[in-house]
């Protein structure tokens, strides 16, 4: 046996590997579980008031997002801004299009970016839906949403297009010069809007919990580690007696 030290050693370092990999995995699955059950309470939970505009700049993603709200005030689609999306999400289904991104000024102050939802490339233009570009006071139901994270595939924003290719409240008040813009924006439900467009209810709910199989997939291959590697031993030594 101890001839086949460094190959034991190698398999046991392995195992080692595959295993810890599989017990991280199942402590992602746990927490997976309780991010999705908040999800859920947040989303099914009737919608309540906007928090102050006063606790804005101490909120942070993990408290609100999610968070089903109900905000009055009036929409300025003088500066409604269009998010890229490859193929529609949520409510409305269908091919490459743009979510218009609407600022609402609060009837208590601030302003909140609106996901008002969908629309195709053809309808890009607020031309060809002018029914949906309702005025005056109106209440908007949706879900609290953070910032969108970034990867390195996402394209570059185009401000002077006003193209966007993630959600960021941030971005988008420096562009309109917006001071009082909250750190947050809102996902409108999918009520319809007058015309039809844009199609609320844009927030993508099916998050993939994948876990349990990549645990179960690392515990196989410890297993099957440390079987060929005993096959392998347990051969030799019978082919040296």
């Amino acid at each position: 046996m101890r001839r086949h030290f460094v190959l034991l050693l190698s398999a046991l370092i392995g195992v080692g590997l595959c295993m810890s990999l599989g017990f991280w995995q199942l402590r992602r699955l746990a927490w997976k579980e309780d991010l999705l059950a908040r999800i859920a309470a947040r989303r099914d939970a009737p919608p309540a008031p906007l928090p102050p505009r006063e606790e804005w700049p101490r909120l942070r993603p993990d408290n609100y997002d999610y968070r089903h709200v109900v905000l009055r005030g009036s929409f300025d689609h003088t500066r409604e801004s269009y998010l890229f999306r490859a193929s529609a999400t949520g409510a409305a289904g269908g091919a490459a299009g743009y979510e218009i991104i609407t600022p609402l000024r609060l009837d208590a102050g601030g302003t909140v970016f609106v996901n008002r939802g969908f629309v195709p490339a053809e309808k890009m233009d607020p031309a060809a839906r002018p029914e949906g570009q309702v005025a005056g006071a109106v209440e908007v139901v949706g879900l609290m949403r953070g910032p969108e994270n970034r990867n390195w595939f996402t394209p570059s924003d185009e401000p002077d297009k006003n193209l966007w290719f993630t959600r960021d409240p941030a971005a988008l008040a420096a562009h309109w010069s917006l001071a009082d813009a909250a750190p947050f924006s809102v996902d409108a439900d999918a009520a319809p809007n007058p015309g039809g467009w844009p199609k609320g209810g844009a927030t993508v709910l099916t998050i993939p919990n994948n876990h349990l199989s990549y645990a179960l997939t690392w515990f196989a291959l410890a297993a099957t580690l440390a079987g060929v590697a005993g096959v392998y031993v347990w051969r030799r030594e019978q082919a040296a007696r």
